[in-house]
């Protein structure tokens, strides 16, 4: 099933201050983040962002931050994104049927999410190499149970040029400086 840039929305969770630094490989993740959130703005992608209970985590970091200052954030207690009113409420409404989603930590709250998607008839994209946990064990058994549960897994490079198309789309040569 190809992802069609047009049925496509986005979901980041909880890249937030007391989080991130614990993950591992941290700074990888945070890199491709930023090229992926890049990548996704010149497709004029509608984002969804969540933070879990901020008064004790942080606020979403803020080179993530400053790239989707223009996003309302959505606050949450819940692990899954989904079993908050508003994110629920926000993602319907974009009326896109894929939903890409990044963010940490894959074992926890995007595992979760990406559940409560599935369950709820949206095609989750999880972006594999833009998640993360506190252990590389916790981060691969998640990703595993998530695409046996039927997300589609891909990294940030093949969803960018996927959404692409074609080296004649508008925004090709600006994805392909993002992704070197």
């Amino acid at each position: 099933m190809k992802i069609d840039s047009k049925q496509t929305q986005v979901l980041v969770i909880d890249i937030q201050e007391k989080l991130y630094p614990h993950i591992y490989k941290k700074e990888k993740v945070l890199e491709n983040s930023i090229k992926l959130i890049k990548g996704l703005k010149l497709f004029k992608t509608p984002f969804v962002l969540n933070e879990q209970y901020p008064k004790g985590i942080g606020s979403t970091i803020s080179p993530i931050k400053e790239l989707l200052k223009d996003v309302v954030v959505h606050e949450k207690v819940t692990f899954s994104c989904c079993k908050t009113d508003e994110t629920m409420e926000t993602i319907k409404s974009n009326s896109k049927k894929f939903v890409i989603v990044f963010g940490i930590e894959a074992h926890v709250c995007v595992m979760q999410s990406v559940l409560d998607l599935l369950e709820a008839g949206f095609m989750p994209v999880l972006v594999t190499d833009c998640i993360g946990s506190r252990s590389p064990h916790n981060r691969d058994s998640a990703i595993q149970r998530m695409i046996q549960a039927g997300a589609i897994p891909a990294t940030y490079e093949s969803i960018l040029f996927e959404l692409c198309v074609s080296a004649k789309n508008e925004v090709f040569k600006e994805i392909s400086k993002i992704v070197r």
